[in-house]
């Protein structure tokens, strides 16, 4: 009798749990085809459900992790808010005439996230490690005030080595080193390296720092950015982590040629990079930090005239800004879209955007690798390809190694490239950043890299893809079904 007692009570418990949970669900997620999918987990998952559930599908965005807010005092803000408004209004008033048709989606980017226009600014695309790290040791280098590194992966290789030493150099000369890593990302160097680091000066700090009974659902909100603001105006950002495998030379011929690209910026496109780190600085640093006049230091020469603007989001913003910003731009395309990125689950928006682009008479091109290294998000990603093919939407295979590169292409006028790959988890999961450069000459050179690369892919044919036997198709579409949880 005791025995059917605490069946009974474990079975209400159990019971209001799983309404709870649902509750929670259907309150949270804004996505129906994830609600969905977190549902059928919980009601058809015992226990499980709920844990998966927990894990990996708490909406963020309702409960911001931080505030973006660097400056506290409310009137300041409004009044900060009007300059950048007055700013950009000023840059926008100097662009060439090709360039204005992108005016929404500027104003979608100062609106959504105060991310303002800047001019002047000289942008310097690099290609793979080869091309990015010297560059970065190079100016690394020459830093007079301060250096502020924000990675996803920051390894304890040869590469980053390098890195660390010149941080220690530099730390010890004077000069005030910052560095956010990533603690799930940038787990090989939680000891030694931070060590070595801390003792020689370098301030350095983890990014929602893992801990053993939170684990899952903070590996779940990663800091999938990569910054280097050096002296206030030089910025990097793109898709290369500091790892040795991004670097394609004879002694490492034998790993996967890795395919990435990185922006260095130089002026005023720096700055919002800048504010960037200082927010999450001051969500993960013992002490905040304080604003000071070099951080946004405008120096005379830029040595270009390229207009950039930063989009920026994660759980800290109020939209999912980089999916909003790439949707309204392939809206805005005339002629021709290039896309690249190695993860593509799209959801229904974005394949929406690039099925409508496509049927409109645009050109839309998507570049993916032809091996991934997950089955399950590649699984998923082939599973979209016949509608966008049926559509008109040309898709290749990148067969000379693996494309890590984000970015896009608008009509040889708008580029943008980041961090930000084309699935759930870079538009609702994680801390992104894609650098968007109204230029003319970086889309031109860009758009050359485009055609480069297609030159080693291989392009799918939609009649010979509608052919494939059923036994191919299969986990594909079930591995669609699971794509809101990729």
């Amino acid at each position: 009798m005791q025995e059917i007692r605490w069946i009974l009570i474990l079975e209400i418990v159990y019971t209001l749990a799983i309404i709870a949970t649902c509750l929670r669900i259907i309150y949270d997620t804004r996505s129906t085809t994830k609600t969905l999918a977190y549902l059928m987990l919980t009601v058809f998952l015992p226990i499980l459900g709920i844990v998966i559930y927990f894990c990996i599908g708490t909406n963020y965005r309702k409960r911001k992790l931080y505030s973006k807010k660097i400056v506290l005092d409310e009137q300041m803000q409004l009044r900060i808010r009007e300059q950048v408004y007055l700013e950009s209004k000023k840059i926008w008033d100097t662009v060439p005439d090709e360039i204005l048709k992108y005016q929404k989606l500027a104003q979608l980017l100062l609106n959504d996230g105060m991310s303002y226009l800047t001019g002047n600014n000289k942008v310097q695309v690099l290609l793979n490690g080869e091309q990015k790290f010297p560059e970065v040791l190079r100016c690394l280098r020459e830093a007079k005030d301060h250096i502020h590194i924000e990675y996803y992966i920051f390894e304890d290789d040869h590469i980053g080595n390098a890195i660390k030493d010149i941080l220690i150099e530099k730390a010890k000369s004077g000069v005030r080193v910052r560095l956010i890593y990533d603690d799930f990302g940038s787990r090989s160097i939680r000891k030694n390296v931070i060590t070595e680091l801390r003792e020689a000066g370098v301030e350095a700090y983890p990014f929602y720092r893992i801990l053993f009974i939170a684990l899952a659902n903070r590996i779940n909100y990663r800091n999938h950015r990569k910054i280097i603001v050096i002296d206030g105006h030089i910025g990097f950002t793109g898709g290369i982590n500091v790892s040795d495998r991004y670097i394609n030379t004879e002694e490492n011929k034998d790993q996967v040629f890795w395919r990435d690209t990185h922006v260095k910026i130089t002026g005023t496109g720096a700055f919002y990079l800048q504010y960037l780190f200082i927010c999450d600085w001051n969500f993960c640093a013992d002490e905040a930090l304080k604003v000071e006049p070099g951080f946004f230091y405008e120096p005379k020469e830029n040595g270009g005239d390229a207009v950039v603007q930063i989009a920026a989001s994660g759980p800290d913003s109020d939209n999912p800004t980089i999916l909003f910003s790439l949707i309204q731009a392939i809206g805005m395309a005339e002629e021709e879209i290039l896309i690249t990125t190695p993860y593509f689950i799209p959801g229904e928006s974005l394949l929406d955007a690039m099925t409508v682009a496509a049927l409109s008479g645009v050109r839309v091109v998507l570049l993916v690798p032809d091996k991934s290294d997950s089955r399950m998000v590649a699984a998923a990603a082939r599973s979209f390809y016949s509608e966008l093919l049926a559509a008109g939407v040309e898709i290749y295979q990148y067969e000379k190694g693996f494309i890590h590169a984000k970015t896009m292409v608008s009509d040889q006028q708008l580029s943008v490239i980041g961090t930000a790959n084309m699935d759930n988890r870079s538009f609702e999961l994680n801390f992104e950043v894609n650098a968007v450069i109204y230029d003319n000459d970086t889309a031109e050179e860009m758009t050359r890299i485009f055609y480069q690369d297609l030159k080693v892919s291989r392009k799918i044919d939609a009649a010979e893809w509608e052919k494939r036997p059923l036994y191919k198709q299969l986990p594909e579409k079930l591995a669609r079904l699971l794509s809101p949880l990729l």
